[in-house]
């Protein structure tokens, strides 16, 4: 498997197949290509035999100095078990510290159990939130009316 930097031609690779990678989920929408332009060195594709097998799209915050924030992580279905979500985390935590970051963000959706299991074993944070769902801290209309997310934070 080969790791590299995001580049503008994946985009075309990974949104045809992202909402089947999320089950069906309509998830194509919070990738717009804007994030394959401007996010180049701190977002990263793992490809096989040059098919796109995982993503990382992240960036240093512009408004909040020493934060970095990771926007959106995909892995082939049936490479979940492989240690590719690790490799991009600890490939994109390198790359921000580098740059001068000291804290790394993102946030979830309280359903996606998956997510928050894997945050956790990563080193993550969770973040309190005005309410609890099974035991988890969420904040409220994060994104928006109904739309609860988790929030996460990891010191670097």
């Amino acid at each position: 498997m080969i790791l590299r930097n995001i580049e503008e031609k994946d985009f075309y690779d990974i949104i045809p197949v992202i909402n089947d990678w999320w089950g069906g989920r309509q998830m194509a929408d919070m990738l717009p290509k804007l994030f394959f332009l401007h996010f180049q060195s701190t977002s990263f594709l793992m490809e096989e035999n040059g098919s796109a097998v995982g993503f990382l799209i992240g960036f240093c915050s512009q408004s909040k100095e020493g934060e970095a924030y990771i926007h959106f992580v995909g892995v082939h279905p049936e490479y979940r078990t492989n240690g590719i979500a690790r490799r991009l985390y600890e490939t994109f935590f390198a790359a921000v510290q580098e740059k001068g970051c000291h804290t790394v963000r993102c946030v979830t959706s309280p359903v996606n159990r998956t997510s928050i299991q894997f945050h956790r074993k990563m080193g993550f944070d969770i973040e309190a939130g005005a309410k609890e769902i099974d035991g988890i801290a969420v904040t409220p209309d994060y994104d928006g009316n109904g739309n609860d997310r988790v929030l996460f934070v990891k010191r670097l």
